[in-house]
């Protein structure tokens, strides 16, 4: 059974609809025998709503993943390329040097997010901002993003849903006091995006530049 997410609902179902309400008017165009302007303006808006609804639900669909296991093992916290790997000191949650990648969604990924690894919410903070292409570095600090710190056994990590020039709203499900698993569904990010991850300095990375991930499966660093 195919699963969505349930953020995209209104968008799948209402496009559904106008779907339904432009094959009403096509079929009475036909009935009528009505060729004109009215008929191809009919039949223009059935095929794009029509289309438009496959395009919400397979933009919004949510497959199963298979979560690896085993102690010490974060894995990608969204499906798209990864577009950045550096290493930073991050002043504002964690306090300390960490391992930073950066993974960018397209339309065509899935945008459902899930946790890195095992741990406690401890802060969950969204900051209003720009909306610049989210594959830019800057976009990071000064797009609209909601930042999501973790504490686990294997340390602290910081999570950053960036929306980006198409995506305007990005949704964090988790709270503050949450215990979230390793790949458990946590959020999304509403058309194409960028997220950000921090890991702790300490962790030997299993990915790099241009490389491909997919949320809860991938497994982007272990910690030995």
């Amino acid at each position: 059974m195919i699963r969505f997410a349930p953020e995209g609902y209104p968008f799948i179902l209402g496009s559904f609809l106008l779907a339904v309400i432009a094959s009403v008017f096509l079929i009475w165009a036909l009935r009528t025998g009505s060729h004109g302007i009215t008929f191809y303006s009919t039949l223009s808006a059935f095929c794009i709503f029509f289309l438009g609804t496959f395009f919400m639900a397979y933009f919004f669909r949510d497959p199963e993943r298979a979560i690896p296991q085993g102690k010490s093992v974060f894995v990608s916290p969204a499906d798209g390329k990864v577009i950045l790997i550096r290493e930073v000191f991050e002043p504002e949650y964690l306090h300390a040097e960490a391992k930073e990648i950066s993974i960018f969604m397209s339309p065509l990924d899935v945008h459902v997010n899930r946790a890195p690894c095992d741990g406690r919410v401890i802060a969950v903070r969204y900051s209003p901002g720009k909306y610049m292409a989210a594959y830019r570095d800057e976009a990071s600090l000064q797009n609209e993003n909601i930042v999501m710190h973790l504490a686990g056994d294997d340390g602290q990590v910081l999570v950053r849903q960036v929306a980006g020039f198409v995506a305007r709203r990005a949704v964090c499900r988790a709270k503050e006091g949450d215990l979230l698993a390793r790949g458990e569904r946590y959020g999304i990010i509403k058309f194409s995006s960028r997220l950000d991850v921090y890991l702790p300095k300490d962790v030997v990375l299993k990915v790099k530049t241009g490389d491909r991930v997919k949320a809860g499966e991938s497994v982007i660093a272990v910690k030995n």
